[in-house]
């Protein structure tokens, strides 16, 4: 799978990092945490960076 940037689409993450726009880059780093990206989340939860799959049940309640 080819790990372009995508500039068409805006990254929702305010944490700054080097893979902004790198979708398949920001998966996989997070999946080896057993976290979720922060395009998983909405913006409000976004921000606390607890990337969690508790913190996405919460997030989706």
């Amino acid at each position: 799978m080819s790990c372009e940037h995508n500039k068409t689409v805006k990254c929702p993450c305010t944490y700054s990092c080097s893979r902004h726009g790198k979708c398949c880059e920001c998966v996989a780093y997070h999946k080896r945490s057993s976290e979720f990206p922060a395009c998983f989340f909405s913006e409000k939860t976004e921000r606390s960076y607890d990337r969690s799959f508790a913190a996405l049940v919460n997030d989706r309640k």
